[in-house]
């Protein structure tokens, strides 16, 4: 009788220390889950404050160019000017926009180091039975 509660309170123990553990690897995860959540976010936030801000200036770059270069040729070709810029501005919004679907594309998965985390953590427990 000694021996079955001796036995059986190994094994609540056991279960025990189990449930510890896979109560830590999931608090280590969620801790790893919520700094990627933070750093993705302020990265987000950085680049967008920097992308505003380039084109603002950009655009009001682009547009006393485009003036400067209509006026500079408005007696002898204005419309020449004017289809070369017009021209220029749509080449450049077209590599634009493939670049950005091209860095959409190519943008590292998001949680992915927390997600590598827990494929270790799945094969150790895997392996472990």
């Amino acid at each position: 009788m000694a021996e079955e509660s001796r036995a059986s309170g190994g094994l609540f123990d056991s279960l025990k220390t189990l449930s510890i553990s896979l109560v830590g690897i999931v608090h280590t995860r969620l801790e790893l889950l919520s700094t990627d959540i933070a750093e993705e976010r302020e990265h987000l936030v950085t680049l967008l404050v920097v992308v505003l801000l380039a084109l603002f200036c950009l655009g009001v770059g682009v547009v006393l160019l485009a003036m400067l270069i209509v006026v500079a040729f408005w007696d002898s070709h204005r419309l020449l000017a004017l289809g070369g810029v017009t021209g220029a501005f749509l080449i450049a919004s077209a590599g634009l926009a493939w670049l950005a679907l091209h860095k959409t594309r190519t943008r590292p998965r998001l949680f992915a180091a927390s997600l590598a985390e827990l494929s270790k953590d799945r094969q150790h427990l895997g392996s472990g039975s």
